[in-house]
């Protein structure tokens, strides 16, 4: 049985609204002793809590223990939902039936990161209601957001299951025609969210992809797609993500790829897989998505620097580079700027929607 409380996680001031606010938290649970925490701000998942093989339970999401923490300069987007458009807009401009948009350039000056610099993970969500099961976010986006044309209704559900899921779904309508690409940014370390680079390095991997999309120098998409066959990037079979850091040192400073998924549209598939040998947990990864950016954190702050600001996580832990993964799926990155691209465009009168589900538990070589 899935139960679902509610209290406070302090107050902040709406971006938008330049009102205070309180800050909802929600706290789902279910009788494996699988618990997932969320906030309104962000739409934010800010826990999530599951057994290991030996019984043990451990939060294996980063995040912080108030809503300070979260309004921190250098949060990398911790847990949070992430729109109108996640990933890269290169050069923070797009031509959309005829007409040339520009959009916040919130990263190296002349780009779009994750929606602009109040998107929809720095803004506070409406909570539209609350199911027996999970509680369903809510944000109503206005006509010009960040430089975006119309007007979105966005709905964010997340919910868990009986036997261990995680499940969430982005849906969206709009006023004008304009661009949606959604994804949620949990950072996860299966053997706690606090082990940091060694825990991390015991991680084993593997996502179902033939390619990924070539960038630039600024790590916005250029069109190209490259091959995976004998790469050092390939994670097509269990791959060890601290040996694989080592493989690819000396073309990246980590995994941050966008992996081109095998992928039937319309059908929700299983497409990646993590596992965590010491402690026995595993995670397996399905959506109705063709692509999934795969991050090692290395933009995050190397401990034996001492001129990096530290991110100071849940329990004062210190979050570092490498010390945790994401697997975010989405659309093509970028999207607006190739033709050869997917379409990312929403149409009144249609719907975008994104599911996934997260699948915990202990690794069974049997099920391979």
């Amino acid at each position: 049985m899935v139960c679902v409380t509610e209290d406070t996680f302090g107050t902040t001031t709406n971006p938008l609204t330049k009102k205070e606010e309180v800050i909802r938290r929600f706290t789902i649970t279910n009788d494996r002793r699988m618990s997932m925490q969320l906030i309104t701000f962000g739409a934010t998942i800010t826990s999530l809590k599951v057994p290991d093989s030996h019984g043990m339970v451990d939060d294996i999401t980063q995040g912080f223990d108030n809503i300070e923490g979260y309004l921190t300069t250098n949060n990398p987007y911790i847990g949070c939902t992430v729109g109108r458009v996640c990933s890269r807009v290169g050069n923070g401009n797009f031509e959309l039936d005829g007409k040339r948009y520009e959009v916040t350039k919130n990263f190296l000056g002349k780009h779009m990161l994750h929606g602009g610099t109040h998107g929809f993970s720095k803004v506070i969500w409406e909570v539209d209601h609350v199911r027996p099961d999970g509680v369903v976010f809510k944000f109503v986006s206005p006509d010009g957001h960040e430089g975006f044309p119309g007007e979105v209704v966005t709905t964010a559900t997340y919910t868990i299951t009986d036997d261990n899921c995680m499940r969430f779904c982005l849906e969206a309508t709009t006023s004008k025609p304009t661009p949606v690409n959604m994804t949620n940014h949990a950072y996860f370390n299966l053997a706690g969210h606090n082990s940091g680079k060694q825990g991390m390095s015991e991680h084993i991997v593997k996502i179902k992809a033939e390619c990924i999309t070539d960038m630039d120098e600024d790590t916005v998409p250029n069109g190209k797609f490259i091959c995976l066959d004998n790469h050092p990037l390939d994670v097509r079979k269990w791959t060890n993500v601290g040996e694989g850091l080592k493989k690819i040192a000396g073309i990246a400073k980590g995994y941050d790829h966008n992996y081109v998924l095998k992928y039937t549209p319309g059908c929700i598939e299983k497409q990646a897989k993590a596992f965590h040998p010491p402690s026995g947990r595993c995670m397996e990864i399905s959506s109705n998505q063709p692509c999934m950016h795969f991050y090692t954190a290395h933009n995050m702050p190397d401990l034996e620097k001492s001129d990096q600001p530290m991110i100071v996580g849940k329990g004062n832990s210190l979050y570092e580079k490498h010390g945790s993964f994401c697997m975010e799926t989405h659309w093509f990155p970028d999207a607006v700027n190739h033709e050869n691209f997917p379409s990312v465009i929403l149409r009144p009168g249609e719907t975008y929607q994104h599911v996934c589900i997260f699948r915990f538990g202990v690794y069974d070589p049997n099920c391979e």
